[in-house]
């Protein structure tokens, strides 16, 4: 199979690049050491860990870059529910071009599955309501958009993907214009009238104030207990609702019955551990 997604590597490759030329400035010493110029291999792709997989088209992509005639044997699909010791996938190509992206690729690989595998847990915590789990911007710089991707391929859905993409207005934000009302104005008049405004709130007198001036989204943050329960009440059918502060798989059941459109959480991004992989049995070919 070659990955041959328009996107991915209109938008992706830049990354890659940059990271496949941190791990490999000038030259790979030791693969150029060890084997001969134009040496084919083949190595297999090997789950150590249960999980989901997801960055496929990553890990393909990043030996391409460094192979052009390397061909893959996937034996899992993006997303798949995956087992220790379960052949994923072949590599079959130059072997210095294994050898020197395998970390590179696994790196990209491991840490998307574990995002995807974090993600899925939560996701199946949620089940039976309509919350909807969203990521946030705690993401890793310059990977967003890997660690986004995978979010997806877990069953997650994604919060805007950068300052320009929508309006959250947040404390700071709220400082800064004088008052929730004077932010929701401010922002009404200047963002484009297709942009939806969300405000965060922490308090119920903000979350009132913000109901008045018409805001569509209201991020409930790091309430609890009896006051979020009130919040969500009282937003009910004059704007959306979404809850953050410090979600994760121990606590987000709690939430399940209050009837919320959106649960975010940083933890998808910033706390998800990677899933164990390999890369197995390299030999000439």
């Amino acid at each position: 199979m070659k990955a041959s997604n328009v996107t991915m590597k209109l938008h992706w490759d830049e990354v890659i690049l940059a990271a496949l030329k941190e791990d490999i400035p000038w030259e790979d010493v030791s693969a150029n050491a060890v084997v001969g110029e134009g040496t084919r291999g083949h190595a297999d792709l090997i789950a150590k860990a249960d999980g989901v997989l997801a960055g496929l088209p990553v890990f393909c992509r990043t030996f391409e870059l460094l192979d052009a005639d390397v061909r893959f044997a996937l034996h899992a699909e993006e997303g798949a529910c995956v087992q220790a010791g379960q052949l994923l996938a072949e590599v079959t190509g130059d072997m210095r071009a294994i050898l020197s992206g395998e970390r590179t690729a696994l790196n990209f690989l491991q840490r998307m599955s574990g995002i995807a595998t974090y993600t899925r847990e939560m996701v199946k915590l949620l089940e039976g309501s309509d919350t909807r789990l969203l990521d946030t911007r705690k993401t890793t710089p310059l990977l967003r958009s890997f660690e986004k991707y995978a979010v997806t391929v877990g069953g997650g859905g994604n919060h805007r993907f950068n300052l320009s993409d929508g309006v959250l207005l947040k404390d700071n934000h709220i400082g800064a214009a004088g008052g929730v009302r004077q932010a929701i104005e401010r922002a009404r008049a200047y963002a484009p009238f297709v942009r939806k405004i969300e405000i965060e709130v922490e308090t119920l007198e903000q979350l009132d104030e913000a109901l008045a001036a018409g805001a569509d989204i209201v991020m409930l943050d790091n309430m609890k207990g009896e006051l979020l329960a009130e919040a969500v009440r009282r937003a009910r059918g004059r704007a959306q609702t979404e809850i953050s502060g410090n979600v994760t798989r121990e606590n987000v059941r709690m939430y399940v019955s209050l009837g919320v459109d959106y649960i975010s959480s940083g933890a998808l991004t910033h706390s998800a551990p990677i899933l164990d992989l390999s890369l197995k049995h390299l030999k000439e070919v």
